[in-house]
């Protein structure tokens, strides 16, 4: 099918699409690809603040909603932006269609609001672009086995992404932000941050994992596991971006700067756990108890035991508390205290490894 075209697959972020002036301004991006010589595939986040709107008003029914309901009621966003672009792009005159994650082949596992995608049969997606058309795929869902609508938790339009480059054999993805790539640290607060060439998958992925929100920590770990390479830059100039690959890849330095960036994550919440029996088990029944409930936990402190008893600290993500609170109800931990109110700062490098006194 290919011939000497290059597929590539062009992701847009929700700021990038927040209004019909920005989604004109997609389109002819968009378009000016294709008439490139490449066949594009697009996967979109829902427009702005949708994502959240859609959870303030399930808020205002229930204060403990399903996760299959919520999964129904989220994934209308990235339907709704799908529609509306390609609407924009058929306006400007070029052949197109909107395919939800469904249609596209994106199949996952059970795990409601945080699925993980286990294959995509791209035979529809492979057909559309034959047929010469734009092919635009709603980000952040797919289906179970069922065939209930799942969502890939938050960010997950980038792991769509990338998981639909690798299934097409793509030359490369291209996530589309608001900044002109990844920086140092978060342009909007600090003035004087710098603007990275290129980073490896590991480098990227110590960056996501600590906070840094232009790329999905899933999305990196999926681009590194199928070897997708990845350009991040802004939808709205046309400069180049940051790009991220195999470190083979990339054009060798003659040494790692000793800090690559810093990150925040403001999304965190702290448990403290207090008075437990200080014997082997004890934290490991704690900690089973979560992973059973699909509560990632991101960092751990465990004190001394005094007299006995001792005390566990942990951080979550903040969407995962309501859930957190009812497992610690059911293993009776009474002393709990629980702070919402923490930001977690890292610095990542690798060259703090080879350098004295850098922690």
């Amino acid at each position: 099918m290919r011939g000497k075209k290059e597929i590539v697959v062009m992701k847009f972020g929700g700021t990038s699409v927040g209004d019909a002036d920005k989604i004109r301004r997609v389109a002819d991006r968009i378009i000016a690809a294709a008439e490139g010589g490449k066949y594009v595939v697009v996967t979109v986040s829902a427009m702005g603040d949708t994502t959240d709107r859609l959870i303030d008003l399930a808020s205002e029914v229930t204060d403990d909603p399903s996760r299959r309901e919520m999964d129904m009621l989220l994934s209308t966003g990235e339907q709704v932006s799908v529609a509306i672009l390609t609407m924009a792009i058929h306006k400007k005159g070029h052949p197109c269609i909107s395919l939800t994650g469904i249609q596209a082949g994106i199949s996952t596992d059970d795990t409601y609001s945080n699925a993980k995608i286990l294959s995509i049969r791209a035979d529809r997606v492979l057909k559309e672009l034959k047929k010469g058309n734009i092919v635009v795929i709603a980000g952040f869902q797919g289906s179970n086995s069922e065939g209930d609508i799942t969502t890939l938790g938050r960010g997950g339009s980038d792991t769509t992404a990338v998981a639909v480059a690798s299934a097409l054999k793509a030359d490369y993805c291209e996530i589309y932000t608001d900044v002109d790539g990844v920086f140092s640290t978060d342009p909007n607060i600090v003035e004087e941050a710098s603007k990275m060439h290129s980073l490896s998958y590991d480098e990227m992925l110590e960056l996501a994992s600590s906070g840094a929100k232009v790329l999905h920590l899933r999305a990196v770990e999926f681009a590194k596991k199928h070897d997708v390479v990845l350009h991040v830059r802004s939808s709205f100039n046309n400069n180049e971006g940051t790009w991220v690959m195999d470190e083979s890849k990339i054009d060798k330095r003659m040494e790692k700067p000793l800090i690559t960036g810093v990150t925040y994550d403001t999304n965190q919440v702290k448990i403290s756990v207090f008075e437990l029996e200080d014997r082997p088990g004890i934290a490991a029944s704690l900690f089973k108890e979560f992973a059973e409930n699909d509560i990632n936990i991101d960092l751990i402190v465990q004190n001394v035991s005094e007299k006995n008893f001792a005390a566990i600290s942990l951080t979550i993500k903040n969407e995962d508390l309501s859930i957190a609170k009812k497992v610690l109800d059911k293993l009776g931990k009474k002393h709990v205290e629980i702070d919402p109110d923490i930001s977690k700062i890292s610095i990542v490098g690798a060259g703090m490894q080879t350098h004295p006194g850098v922690a």
